[in-house]
């Protein structure tokens, strides 16, 4: 006798049913599929016992006659291809005829629905797979679904369900990736009888993504390639990395608006991000990813939650390319936040002069750097006195020496008090040797000295290790470092990489190795701190590809150089500080991703006041 038997269709059904239907949001994701697929402009969600109880999707789409609500329920039975080249191009959201037969298998349904041109509609009612009644209604134009009792006939699979406002919180995001997905088209949900999410299809996406994830700030606006023309498109916003907003903080993938999950696509963001985002915090926001059905193989996941792309890496480095071009426009918008001006003129008192574009450091030479002539970047016992600590009076700065106590100057007397302006912003003063205040025309204006040094030398040491080589200085006394026989092995495999880096070593012998040379931007860092620790980085056991190493390399270098909290500035090294922020490309964020400034608006501090 043959082991090999048949299956009934209602436990085909049934079995279907537990790949398509793994909790009531994949019913609710299958529905709503079907309604944007029928054209639906706008789209109802009821739910009510988290689901189980009872789902209803109403929609006014194209609507079905009796003949299609019938074959709604047997099995493959679709709309959507016809043949293999219709299944190797889907844009549908839906294709596979698979999520009524499955949904209805598990639960009690009855589907309504009417074509426009039809006076009556049709109702069908199905008990768990099996068809009871089926007569003409008068329905409006489009297709309500109702699922009652889900999971009824299959209490174990009831079992594995989480609580209802886990349950709940799916739904909910269910019908968010699809109402940004879709900003053309209206939705509304009401969980037991309370309206939980209503947006209107003439809602801006922009305002719609602010009112679903509850947040009130600017958006990073993504848009790369131009639609009909690039093969791939990609769009989106993003929360600024820096925001610390009480929001879902995920990122929302969209293909060819399905929403999905991808790794790749989700690293490619992270990747666009690279050292504007803190570690261990994810970006969040919505990424949308267009393009032609050819290139994207769709049918590989049950639930359709993933898809399969041709040329992913060049997807991913599109993605990638697009993010990273979205935070360097940012920088635009900031620098205007902050110097509400020109990007290449300065005022120093009254007077308004013309600044040299050049960076902060100069690279050509074996000479340490320099923010003014030749004041070192890095102060020492010699360097000027620090700005007072945020008691400058109007747009003044008093430059005071080491334990001078203040004494505000009297009316009418005439003192060399210096006034340094960037177009309009200001200088108040340093707090704790790190903190430079700042305002503008409206804005108080925060900047960490560290951060914004450390970024402008990582931009330059990934520059000049662009063009070939970092430059590099010899050191007056070369250092002689003892290391261990690990460490010595990683200097000897990343030898040629550590010159290119600016590092001057050669071998004395053993594990001696004799340090003669640092890149040019260390400054006064301590040669051996610094060496020792490039080479943990080459060290490091976790599982990382070369351009990871090399950013976290340089960042470390550019770490170790940057003027430390602590460190006094003077007038003249805080305006050169700022003239490299206003030329540089990228500023806002430190190589580890803290911010460089935060602006606070007349409306923040009033409010910290309570003078609203």
């Amino acid at each position: 006798m043959s082991k090999i038997r048949i299956l009934p269709e209602q436990l085909a059904n049934q079995i279907a049913a537990g790949e398509v239907v793994e909790r009531p949001a994949s019913v609710v994701k299958e529905l709503l599929e079907n309604s944007l697929d029928a054209g639906a402009s706008h789209i109802d969600i009821e739910i009510d016992g988290g689901g189980t109880r009872l789902i209803r999707i109403t929609d006014n789409g194209e609507g079905m006659d009796e003949d299609d609500v019938l074959l709604c329920f047997e099995r493959h039975g679709t709309s959507k291809i016809k043949d293999g080249d219709d299944l190797a191009a889907v844009n549908t959201l839906g294709f596979r005829g698979e999520a009524i037969p499955s949904i209805a298998s598990v639960s009690r349904m009855i589907i309504t629905s009417r074509q426009k041109q039809l006076e009556l509609g049709t109702t069908v009612i199905c008990h768990f797979g099996s068809i009871k009644k089926v007569h003409e209604t008068g329905a409006r134009t489009g297709t309500s679904i109702e699922v009652k009792n889900l999971f009824g006939n299959t209490p174990a699979r009831r079992k594995f369900l989480r609580t209802t406002r886990t349950e709940l919180s799916h739904i909910d995001d269910t019908v968010k990736n699809y109402a940004l997905a879709r900003p053309d088209v209206s939705f509304s949900l009401r969980i037991n009888d309370r309206q939980t999410i209503r947006v209107e299809a003439d809602m801006e996406l922009q305002t719609r993504l602010a009112q679903l994830l509850n947040y009130s700030g600017k958006f990073l606006t993504v848009n790369s390639g131009t639609p009909g023309l690039d093969s791939i498109v990609v769009s989106g916003l993003l929360l600024p990395p820096e925001s610390s907003a009480p929001v879902a903080g995920r990122i929302r993938l969209f293909v060819n608006n399905r929403a999905i999950k991808d790794r790749l696509l989700l690293h490619g963001v992270h990747e666009g991000l690279r050292s504007f985002l803190l570690k261990g915090k994810s970006p969040a926001g919505i990424i949308k990813v267009r393009l032609s059905p050819e290139l994207v193989d769709v049918n590989v996941h049950p639930a359709k939650h993933e898809v399969r792309f041709r040329d992913s890496r060049l997807v991913h480095q599109k993605v990638s390319d697009a993010v990273r071009e979205a935070m360097i426009s940012r920088q635009q918008h900031v620098r205007q936040d902050i110097f509400s001006g020109s990007a290449n003129r300065f005022r120093i008192d009254s007077e308004t002069i013309e600044i040299p574009p050049k960076p902060l450091h100069t690279t050509d030479s074996a000479q340490v750097s320099t923010l003014e002539g030749s004041q070192p970047m890095r102060p020492s016992s010699q360097s000027p006195a620090s700005l007072p600590d945020l008691f400058s009076t109007g747009e003044e700065v008093h430059q005071l020496q080491h334990n001078e106590p203040y004494q505000p100057v009297p009316a009418g007397v005439s003192d060399q008090r210096e006034v340094i302006r960037v177009e309009d912003l200001v200088l108040i003063g340093t707090y704790q040797d790190l903190y430079i205040f700042c305002r503008n025309k409206d804005s108080l204006v925060v900047i960490d000295q560290h951060a914004a040094h450390e970024r402008l030398l990582y931009e330059d040491l990934r520059s000049q290790y662009a063009r070939g080589k970092v430059a590099s200085q010899n050191l007056l006394f070369p250092v002689t470092l003892e290391l261990t026989t690990f460490q010595s092995e990683l200097v000897e495999t990343n030898l040629q990489a550590l010159e290119s880096m600016g590092f001057g070593i050669r071998d004395f012998g053993g594990t001696t190795w004799v340090l003669a040379a640092l890149p040019a931007l260390a400054g006064s860092t301590s040669p051996q701190d610094l060496f020792l620790d490039i080479i943990e980085q080459f060290g490091s056991e976790k599982e990382v590809r070369a351009g990871d190493s090399l950013n976290t390399i340089l960042a470390t270098m550019a770490c170790k150089a940057a003027v430390k909290s602590g460190d006094p500035l003077s007038g003249p090294e805080i305006k050169a500080l700022l003239e490299s922020m206003v030329q540089a490309d990228l500023f806002s964020h430190c190589p580890h991703g803290r911010p460089v400034v935060k602006i606070f608006n007349q409306t923040e501090i009033t409010k910290w006041f309570h003078r609203t």
